[in-house]
């Protein structure tokens, strides 16, 4: 992914409020982010912890997502699947995120919803950049994993756009 600014970042949102793109916290040692190993730009909100984002470069610029979840219970000791990068994780480290659709849809209340790695660094995981507690079943090559991920990341962004 090329580098964006924070700027680029902010303008990018489109199922959010001006003051809640105001409010945005942008993630911790932004400048030293490692863009070229980074699908998309996905963090969670320091200050707001149930609060995520996810920036994606498309075809026609950048487009931002505000994604909420629940805080989950107690750990429990099974597997979950993120929706996105085919990562297996103690289910856990999975979870629910709603975004509020964009437009007339979102003001009403519309949601949809996906399973994702808790810390939005499916990137990360799927090239082994970061370190996993599951053995994965995964065979395909991590050039294979980033085409299926930003293939189901559109198909995301395209459900809150609609």
């Amino acid at each position: 992914m090329e580098p964006l600014s924070a700027d680029q970042i902010r303008r990018s949102f489109v199922n959010s409020t001006k003051s809640q793109v105001k409010a945005l916290v942008l993630p911790p040692k932004f400048s030293e982010l490692p863009w070229e190993s980074l699908d998309f730009l996905g963090w969670r909100d320091g200050k707001a912890p149930n609060r995520g984002y996810l920036v994606v470069r498309r075809g026609d610029g950048v487009t931002g997502i505000a994604v909420s979840t629940q805080t989950s219970g107690a750990v429990r000791r099974f597997a979950g699947l993120c929706d996105l990068c085919n990562t297996a994780h103690h289910v856990s480290d999975v979870a629910l995120f709603a975004a509020r659709r964009a437009g007339t849809a979102g003001r009403e209340g519309n949601t949809v919803g996906m399973y994702i790695c808790a810390d939005l660094a499916c990137s990360l995981y799927i090239r082994g950049l970061k370190e996993l507690d599951v053995p994965q079943g995964e065979t395909a090559t991590p050039e294979a994993r980033a085409e299926r991920l930003a293939t189901r990341l559109e198909s995301f962004v395209q459900r809150v756009l609609q």
